[in-house]
């Protein structure tokens, strides 16, 4: 990924940024987050756990900062996180916060999320 679309795709509302990581994810079926012997978490203005994920190395990497300096940008793989992971978060009661920019992100039930991303696979 070039500089300039870098700059073009973190700059997007955060709804928008949502619809580029589900065709991203799901073209290259992968996801990313961060991760530091265990993975980077932050929450929400209520308290609520949220657990960031990205659709490319690139955009994870910008977000290693302050609290997550130390922190390493890690794949997963789509489908562990759709059948594992997702439904692991659900349990805990902690939400998936997508795409973070450094200012805000798509934070949505993991439900929504799981049924988005089964739509986009259908393209394929």
């Amino acid at each position: 990924m070039d500089k300039k679309e870098f700059e073009a795709v973190i700059q997007l509302p955060s709804n928008i940024r949502y619809e580029y990581f589900i065709k991203k994810i799901a073209d290259n079926e992968e996801v990313w987050a961060l991760y530091d012997n265990g993975w980077a978490l932050t929450s929400d203005d209520n308290g609520n756990l949220l657990f960031p994920f990205w659709p490319k190395r690139e955009f994870a990497e910008a977000c290693a900062i302050k609290e997550w300096e130390l922190y390493k940008s890690e794949s997963i793989v789509l489908y562990e996180f759709i059948d594992d992971l997702l439904p692991h978060l659900k349990e805990e009661g902690i939400k998936p916060s997508i795409f973070f920019n450094n200012d805000d992100s798509a934070v949505l039930e993991v439900d929504v999320l799981i049924k988005d991303i089964y739509t986009e696979l259908e393209n394929y």
